[in-house]
């Protein structure tokens, strides 16, 4: 018989499991009174980030996420998004909610794939529902989704459906969720529950995740911004990231420039009404015309928005879910900033978007 190598304080947590028991972010943690620390810049999280937990981690294989059911090691000593999830009692976690609701704009449970996930997801949404009135995102496994659980979702106590849909491309998908990464997700299924939930939820209170950096082109992003504005979805936007010990786990990084370019045109698209044609692309798909004025790029950078972190919102429609290091570590340059910019940030980002190279 082998030996046992699991730390006795970790075994306990094979039987601490959803709904009973939940993962929640450490920034979320902090806020919550459940870890110790401190922010930077006062960057504190008025989103908690809640996600299940089950000792087999996830049955999904994406190619870029560190609870890929492949990567190497216990599935309950894995990262997601590079920040660890400490694992709390889910009623004591929803009561900390209740006592600190004035500084909390908003909740999101995530799903993983597992075939408990959906009963689970219903279980934990009504526990924080019942203890306060704050608002709910369910972060959810379109793979897992049919319209009725749709409903079920939102009867328990969820305003907003978040979609991982990560890729931009239906290739890109294929090559790190689907069939290409041994994973169970499918390209076209996942856009039939984004119109499904859109029918159910409403305008804009459905969102689709889209990570930066995993092989897709910069036509690609833009096409999909295009989509989504018509569509009235929101698109929120993810730095990739590597994880250790995933398949993409030596994979680099967008390029800075990139990356900003790709926020500075997404909110032109969304809320300055940027012409398509007003985006130039060379044969690779790059990004190498912008035809905006400059006093509209200067507006944009000024105000520090498009920087900012994309997430769900509070009340006041101010976004909530604000992810502080979620795709970079203190003492790098930030990606997506957790406040709003100030001006000595705006120089940094103007320096940042080498606007030279594609203003015409």
């Amino acid at each position: 018989m082998g030996t046992m190598r699991l730390p006795v304080a970790r075994q306990s947590e094979q039987y601490q499991i959803s709904p009973d028991y939940v993962r929640i972010s450490t920034a979320a943690a902090l806020v919550l009174g459940l870890e110790r620390g401190r922010f930077f810049r006062d960057a504190a999280t008025r989103c908690v980030n809640l996600l299940q937990n089950y000792p087999e981690g996830c049955w999904a294989n994406c190619t870029y996420c560190g609870l890929a059911r492949e990567r190497p090691g216990l599935a309950e000593e894995n990262t997601f998004i590079r920040v660890g999830w400490p694992l709390h009692d889910t009623d004591l976690v929803a009561r900390r909610i209740a006592e600190h609701e004035d500084a909390i704009g908003r909740v999101c449970i995530a799903q993983v794939h597992d075939k408990r996930a959906n009963d689970d997801l219903v279980d934990m949404t009504a526990r924080v529902r019942a203890h306060s009135s704050v608002l709910i995102s369910a972060l959810v496994t379109a793979t897992l989704l049919d319209r009725p659980w749709l409903h079920r979702f939102k009867s328990a106590g969820a305003d907003i459906i978040g979609i991982g849909l990560d890729a931009a491309s239906e290739e890109v998908f294929h090559d790190s969720r689907g069939r290409g990464a041994r994973g169970p997700h499918d390209w076209d299924y996942h856009w039939e529950i984004v119109r499904a939930a859109r029918e159910i939820y409403g305008p804009y209170h459905v969102n689709c995740h889209i990570v930066v950096g995993l092989g897709e082109t910069d036509r690609d992003l833009v096409t999909l911004f295009y989509r989504l504005k018509s569509d009235q979805v929101a698109g929120y936007l993810f730095s990739f990231n590597p994880e250790p010990g995933t398949a993409l786990g030596k994979k680099p990084r967008a390029p800075l420039h990139r990356w900003r370019r790709i926020q500075l045109v997404k909110h032109l698209i969304e809320n300055a009404g940027l012409d398509p044609e007003a985006v130039g692309f060379d044969r690779s798909g790059t990004i190498d015309r912008l035809d905006v004025a400059p006093e509209t790029v200067t507006e944009a950078i000024t105000s520090g928005t498009p920087f900012q972190t994309d997430g769900c919102p509070d009340r006041e429609g101010e976004v909530a879910c604000n992810r502080p290091f979620g795709s970079y570590r203190p003492g790098e340059a930030f990606r997506d900033y957790p406040f709003l910019p100030i001006a000595e940030d705006a120089v940094r980002i103007r320096h940042e978007l080498r606007l030279e190279q594609i203003l015409c």
